[in-house]
Order: C-alpha cells, then sequence, then structure tokens
C-alpha cells in the first residue's frame, strides 16, 4: 500500500484487512472508474446511523427534534470537510491532474464526499462496530463539546415548520408602528396566519425581533388551539 495510505490508516485507528476499500475511497471519479461514489453512498447512510447513535447516549433527555437538528449539523458539507482536513485527507486523494490543477484537493464537496467514502469503506471492511468507532473518533470531541441547546430552533423557523407540517400557508409579517427616535426605536410587528384568521403581535428593538416575539406568541396560541377538542382540530 502507498505510504500515504499507511500513514492514514493509522490516523483513522482502524487497519484494513481490504486495503483496496480505502484506495478506492479516496479515489475521485476523474481518476478512475473505480471511484468513490458507490462507498460514498453506504458512508453517508453509515455516518447517519453512528451519529444517531452518539447523540442518543450523549443527550439523553433531548427530544427527537432536538437530535435531528444537531445531527443535521455534525454531517453537513462544511462539518465533514474540517474533519476531512484535520485527517489530512487533501494529501491523499486520488484526483485526475486537470481535477488537481483546478484545486480539487481543497474542494469541500470532494473532501466530504470522499470522507462519506471512508466511513462505508469501514463499514465494509469490518463492520458497523469498527465504523462506528471510527465516527466516534472523528466526532467524539465536537458532540461532546456540542450544547444542544444553541441549535434550538428560533420562533419564526419552529412556526413555519409547524404550518407546514399541517399544510398551511406560511406566515406574514408587517410592521404595524414604529415608536421612539431614530437610535432607539421600537417596532411593533404582526404576525398573520391567514388560513386560520389568526393574528398576533410583537415588539421588539428591532423588526427582527419583534418578528421573533409575534411569532412565539402565534405559535403558544396555535399549539394551545390544537389541543384535542379545540377548534383548529375539529
Amino acid at each position: 500500500m502507498d505510504a500515504r495510505l499507511t500513514a492514514l490508516q493509522q490516523r483513522l485507528g482502524h487497519g484494513f484487512a481490504k486495503p483496496e476499500l480505502l484506495s478506492r475511497a479516496v479515489t475521485h471519479r476523474s481518476f478512475s472508474s473505480d471511484h468513490n461514489e458507490r462507498l460514498e453512498f453506504l458512508g453517508d447512510a453509515v455516518l447517519s446511523l453512528a451519529i444517531s447513535a452518539l447523540l442518543f447516549e450523549r443527550f439523553g433527555g433531548s427530544d427527537e427534534g432536538d437530535l435531528t437538528r444537531v445531527r443535521a449539523h455534525l454531517v453537513r458539507e462544511d462539518t465533514l470537510h474540517r474533519v476531512a482536513v484535520v485527517i489530512g485527507l487533501p494529501e491523499v486523494l486520488r484526483l485526475s491532474e486537470g481535477e488537481a490543477r483546478g484545486g480539487g484537493a481543497q474542494r469541500p464537496s470532494i473532501l466530504a464526499d470522499a470522507l462519506e467514502a471512508i466511513i462505508g469503506a469501514t463499514f465494509l471492511d469490518g463492520g458497523f462496530d469498527p465504523a462506528r468507532t471510527l465516527v466516534q473518533r472523528l466526532f467524539g470531541e465536537v458532540i461532546v463539546s456540542t450544547d444542544i441547546d444553541s441549535w434550538t430552533k428560533d420562533a419564526k423557523t419552529e412556526l413555519q415548520e409547524w404550518l407546514q407540517a399541517r399544510r398551511l400557508p406560511v406566515p406574514s409579517y408587517r410592521i404595524t408602528s414604529t415608536r421612539g427616535q431614530a437610535h432607539a426605536q421600537t417596532f411593533e410587528v404582526e404576525c398573520a396566519v391567514p388560513a386560520l384568521s389568526l393574528a398576533e403581535t410583537g415588539e421588539g428593538r428591532s423588526r427582527r425581533v419583534a418578528e421573533q416575539e409575534a411569532a412565539r406568541r402565534m405559535l403558544v396560541a396555535l399549539k394551545a388551539s390544537d389541543k384535542p377538542g379545540s377548534a383548529l382540530r375539529s
């Protein structure tokens, strides 16, 4: 095996019984027909399961929505890109000359895909336990340092998702009044859900804050009305 791939194995903490899997995992489609896209497909699913299991253990008191949001943060491209750089993937990627000259070894999408492919290769090489151990090694510090409250949705996002889940149109916002001098204004914003003939207002030192407060009040009203026996459900 190439010395660079041997060194990569050491950084990963997994010695491949089938080293050709690792070689394929770092091979971009521009380099060879025996490239990493199928491994990437598999690795995406393995990564999601492993991260889900780690979050389930780490945040025992959190609900499905919070865990889903943190998982989405951990498996998105920019997070995978950062991890790929830390373990030195740019130095071992197999790219065509043209792709390499174009900066492919530093491209976030290529690096993220290669990292997922490595996770998929590890799963094929040794099963789920080694793959889970690898994911824990790569993402463990991020998970431990994560404050799940920081990924809680803001009121406007939660309101939009609440309505969309019930196939209702998104709310509208409009400034109904402003008070005070230009450098210290207070905004009043109305949040309306015309489909339900509902409107709530909120105030704040900026339009954004006022919109969030109006959305929060709308959520409170909607959730109260969504209880069994309410008019909204009838």
